[in-house]
This record gives C-alpha cells, structure tokens and sequence, in this order.
C-alpha cells in the first residue's frame, strides 16, 4: 500500500511539473490580436506541439524544454496526459515571445530612421514628434 501511495505522489509532482505554463490571459488576447492582424510569426506549431506530446517527451523536446522532455519520456505512457498540453502551450508561449520581439525591433528600427532624419534636419521637430507618436500607435 505504501508503494502505490509513493507511486501517485510521484505522478502527481511528474504531472504538476511537466505542464508548460503557458500564456496568462492578458497574452492570450493579444496573442489573438496578433493573429488578427497577420502580425503573429509562428515559429513552433501549437496543433503539432500537441500532437507531438503524445510521443514519449517529445511534445516537450519541441519546445526547447528538454529537462521536461526526460521526465516526460521516464513517465510515458502516463506523460501523455500532460504532454500534449505542455507541447501546445509552450509553442503559444514561443510564437508570443517572438512576435513581441520582432514588433519591438520593428519599431525601434523606424523610431531610429526618424532620428537619423531630425539629426540630418530633413524634419523639423513637431513633424517628429507627430510621426514618433504614429510609430508609437502603430505598434501599440
């Protein structure tokens, strides 16, 4: 009995442990609106992430979590209850993390090219500042 017991808790923490956290739900909506607007870079697949989880630790793998990825595959067939949805999450967690980065670098890109033309004084100073504040909009 005290082996059974010991054998739960230790699928209890396996499970708990391999789970990828995954978006909060602030992310999530903008996740969403990334999608809307054709923004959204999709390095890593949410639906092959999931698909994948189902393989021994390999859902894990996917998404750079490797340490999750050997446990998972020590705890297979009982891994595939978490699995997919660590394999899932982690992808949505990749693709926000990018596309965040790369609208970043985007702005700062235009914001720089418009301060390369005030330095050069191809624009005044109000001009600038309006068109500073249309960057800012635009990747707001």
């Amino acid at each position: 009995m005290k082996a059974v017991k010991e054998i739960c808790l230790l699928m209890l923490i396996l499970a708990l442990s391999g789970c990828a956290g995954g978006l909060n739900s602030i992310q999530k909506k903008e996740y969403v609106a990334f999608e809307y607007d054709g923004v959204l870079v999709k390095e890593k697949n949410p639906v092959t992430g999931a698909v994948l989880g189902i393989l021994p630790g390999i859902g894990s793998f996917y998404v750079g979590e490797v340490g999750y990825g050997i446990l998972n595959l020590l705890a297979w067939p009982v891994s595939i209850l978490w699995d997919p949805i660590s394999g899932y999450n982690g992808s949505m967690s990749i693709n926000y993390d990018i596309t965040k980065k790369v609208l970043r670098d985007k702005k700062n890109k235009e914001i720089s090219m418009l301060d390369d033309q005030l330095a050069g004084k191809k624009i005044d100073t109000s001009t600038y500042f309006l068109e500073k504040r249309k960057i800012e909009n635009k990747y707001n």
